[in-house]
Parts: structure tokens; sequence; C-alpha cells
């Protein structure tokens, strides 16, 4: 018996049916033309600072939607179709943008940063996005995707860090297997330099790539390039954020904090302004109290839980994202819990990187060779060696849920490796080229035109309308509670918030 498998023996029905899931999904709101919607948040969807359930991300014009914990894929999938059947209930014409990659988009000044009201953290929250729109564009912030957060009962920091780092070293096979962005509207590179080819005019793709989301084009940042964070403790990755939240960078100092008239350039000159700046395809997190740091969190009280970041919207699901999908991340990341997961190293951690970038942009070419070690592998043997290895764990999952369909999302996956045409990217690149005269824009305009009909024709129960009504409202009543309560400046609000002091867990602190 390997060492997984005596690890997977100590796995007990009970324990297994202890996971829990729940999902981000991130959307921009866009006109019927297919550009983006200027308008802002609608006042119906409550106030964006404190809704549990409905907010904006980087943009006004980006909706978040949230669902809570759940115990069931299905049960956790209803929320999220029932959030965004409100959600497009209250924006009038405009629709939520399938895929990824954004609608047709304005000049970069013209994207509206999102607004959370007159209090010290709402104004934290504006300033913040505009540091991110002068350190990387705010085109770049357009981008969209689903966020999936993950815990099983007792697990260690340790061992969460275990997961992550086998979560990074495999993550070529989740970008394979459901990127879904393999094209973009121009104007999203328009002024940059890419590798891109034209498609036709007004659309530029790469013929084998599955998520440009997730490649050089997407959540990329050579200042973060130069941010060598390890995952082998979280004490190792702590000190990394720490130093990267504390230490002044040269080209953002040039940036400065406040312009010649007096608005906030940024919130600070680190390479990290806060501790949500930092990119990655997985993080560890734990819930905050309020006000509190995210590293002090952490560092106080341990991991709770991952967020899987690297996922695309699936453009030809009415959410995004279907159960047989999350079913197979529940596998996924099992799997990589329960394998043997030695340290990184810097020189492994740029494999991860250069791994990263040849899956997203060229995942479905033919023999693509991937760095494994000393060697090199295709990724179809290395993916099939992951998925294989992953049966007896949908197999235990299936028994303890009396199902069989945590083997079935293992068996697609197998199909998928030896079929790449079938795969969400090819999917878009087919009905881009066959249905919509090979325009990107056409093709997800069309999408979200028949998502959204079709969620807007399907009945509303009047308990859950009700429901999303008064949480509207409540939220609006908790903005205005928080407004009411500040007191301090919002120059030493910011100054208290950021004192390094407050990223220690008390321990630290004390010594």
């Amino acid at each position: 018996m390997d060492s997984r498998q005596t690890a997977l023996s100590a796995l007990t029905a009970e324990r297994l049916r202890g996971i829990r899931r729940g999902v981000e999904k991130e959307s921009l709101r866009a006109l019927p033309s297919g550009m983006l919607a200027l308008t802002s948040h609608p006042q119906a969807l409550g106030s964006a600072l404190t809704h549990p359930h409905i907010t904006t991300d980087f943009s006004e014009s980006q909706v978040e939607l949230i669902t809570g914990v759940h115990a069931d894929p299905d049960v956790c999938l209803q929320e999220l179709a029932d959030v965004q059947q409100f959600t497009l209930g209250a924006m009038g014409d405009e629709r939520l943008w399938v895929s990824s990659m954004p609608c047709c988009l304005p000049g970069d000044d013209e994207i509206p940063l999102g607004q959370y009201g007159s209090s010290n953290v709402a104004q934290s929250k504006t300033v913040y996005r505009r540091g991110l729109g002068h350190r990387y564009g705010r085109r770049m912030q357009t981008i969209s995707g689903i966020h999936y957060n993950w815990s099983l009962p007792d697990v260690s920091s340790e061992q969460y860090f275990g997961l992550i780092r086998n979560f990074r070293r495999h993550a070529f096979l989740l970008l394979y297997l459901f990127g879904a962005s393999p094209a973009v509207c121009s104007s999203f590179v328009a002024g940059r330099q890419h590798q891109l080819q034209p498609l036709s005019e007004g659309t530029m793709y790469l013929p084998y790539a599955t998520s440009l989301r997730m490649g050089r084009l997407g959540y990329q940042s050579d200042a973060q390039a130069s941010l060598a964070v390890s995952y082998n403790s979280l004490e190792g990755y702590a000190h990394s954020l720490h130093g990267a939240l504390t230490q002044p960078y040269a080209p953002y100092e040039a940036v400065g904090v406040r312009g010649a008239d007096g608005v906030y350039k940024q919130l600070a000159t680190t390479l990290l302004q806060i501790e949500n700046e930092f990119y990655g395809t997985i993080r560890p997190k734990r819930v905050t109290f309020a006000g509190e740091r995210p590293l002090h969190a952490l560092r106080e009280r341990g991991v709770e839980y991952v967020e899987v970041r690297l996922m695309d919207l699936d453009p030809f699901e009415l959410v995004g994202i279907n159960s047989q999908t999350m079913r197979f991340l529940d596998v996924f990341l099992l799997h990589c819990l329960y394998t043997a997961s030695p340290d990184d190293t810097p020189q492994e951690i740029a494999a991860v990187g250069r791994n990263q970038h040849a899956v997203a942009e060229r995942g479905r070419e033919p023999g693509l060779l991937l760095e494994r070690g000393d060697t090199q592998v295709t990724l179809t043997t290395w993916g099939q060696e992951l998925v294989d290895g992953m049966v007896g764990i949908a197999q235990a999952l299936d028994a303890a849920h009396g199902t069989d369909a945590y083997s079935r999302a293992v068996q697609a996956a197998q199909h998928a490796l030896q079929h790449p045409d079938t795969l969400p990217s090819a999917r878009v690149l087919r009905a881009i080229t066959e249905q919509h005269q090979a325009s990107f824009v056409a093709f997800a305009r069309a999408q979200s035109e028949q998502t959204r009909a079709a969620m807007l024709q399907a009945p509303v129960a009047p308990e859950v309308a009700a429901r999303f009504a008064q949480e509207s409202q409540a939220s609006w009543d908790a903005q205005r509670a928080i407004e009411a309560a500040d007191t301090m400046p919002f120059e030493v609000y910011l100054k208290e918030y950021l004192a390094p002091h407050r990223l220690q867990a008390r321990a630290v602190k004390a010594s």
C-alpha cells in the first residue's frame, strides 16, 4: 500500500461528507451592443460594500456573485443561480458577459472604479483599485473568473500548504480541461505587446490556447514576478508577503501615494498595496474579523480553506460552471492533499510558471511538452497519470454520497485528455468561427443574451425574491451605519490600517 493509499484510508465517509465549498463569480455588465456598461452598480442590488452575496470586483461595471458555504455542489450551484437570476432582473437591458475575457472596452481611464460609499473602508477599497489601475492598467483588471473556495475537516496549515504545492505543480491539468478563453476582443490588447494572431477584424486568438486569461496577457505582473513566494510553510509564505507589503518598490514610489490635487493614487508604494493584490492560482485563506488584515488572520489562526483562482467562466454554462466540474475540483484537491508534496524550490517555481504559460497559450497543441523535474513529458501523458491516480478518490466520494457522479467527473476528464476537440476552449473557437463569422464579441454577445433570456424566463420563487429584496435593503442600512460610525480622518485610518504591526500575529508582536 503506497503512502497515498495509507492516507486515503483515513478519509472516512463522514469526513468526506465534511467537504465544504463556496463559489465567487465575477462578470462584467455589458450593453446589448457588446460594449462595457458604464452605469453605476444597480441600486436594487444593494450596497456593494455590505451585501453578503452581490458586490463588485475591480470595476463598478464588474459584478461579483458570492454563495454561502455548502456541503452539496448542486445546492451551491442553485444558490449561485438564484443570485444571478436576481442580479439580471435588476440590470434592465444590460447583460452579464459570459466570457472571462472582457467585452469591448473603452479607453483605460474610462473604465469606472468600484464605488462603495463615503466611509473610510469604502474609500480605501476605491483607492486600492485606482492603484491597481496605475500599476497594471485597468483593462487587465476587467478579466473575470470563478473562484472555488474549499475545505476539509481536520486539515492542518502544514497539510494545506502541501496541497497548495501540489496544486501549483498540477494546475496545468485544470487549465487544459476547463480553460475557455482562447480568443479576445482586439480592444483588450490595443497598444500592448502580445503574441496573438488575428482571427478576424476585431478578434485575436491563439490556435491551441486554452486560457489566455491565465497566460502572459492575463493576471501577470513583472513586479510580482520578482516576488519569489515559497509555499513550503505558513511562516515562509507569510514572511514573503510581509516583505512585499512593507518594503517600498521604486517604480511605485515614482507613482506616489497622492497627486498634486490631493487625490490618492494608491494605498502605498510597496510592491503589494494589500494582500489581495498578490496574484496566484490558489491562495491559503482564513475568514477575517472586522478590520483585520488577512495576513494577520493566517498567522494568528492558521489556514481555514483554500481559494482556487484559475477557473475560467464557461460561456456554455448558465452560471459559468457546472456540478461535474465542481466535483472534479473536489477530487483534484483531495488528490493534491493526499499525494506526497516535496518542498518547492526556486527552480521548480520558475518551471511551474513556464508550464502555466505553455498550457494557457498552447495547451491543445499535439505533443505539447511540459517540464517535470529534470525531464520533459507530454501534457497528455502527465495528465493521464494524474487522472488515473484520482479514480480511488472518486470512488470513495461516490461511496460516501451514494452516487456515481464523482467517478463520472473523472471519466469525463480521461475522455477530454484523449479528445481535445471536446474541451471548452476548442468549443469556444469552433462556435466563434463556424457560427459568428470569427468574431469573439459576436459569440460572447449571443451567449450572454441566451443566458439572460433563459434565466429571466425561469420562475422566481416568491420567498427567494422577498429574501433578496430584504438583503438589499439591509445592506444599505448596514452601509449607512458604517458611515455614521466613522470618526477618524481617512489619512489616519489608512496609516493605522497599513501599519506593519497589524500584519503580525500577537505572539510575534510581543517578542
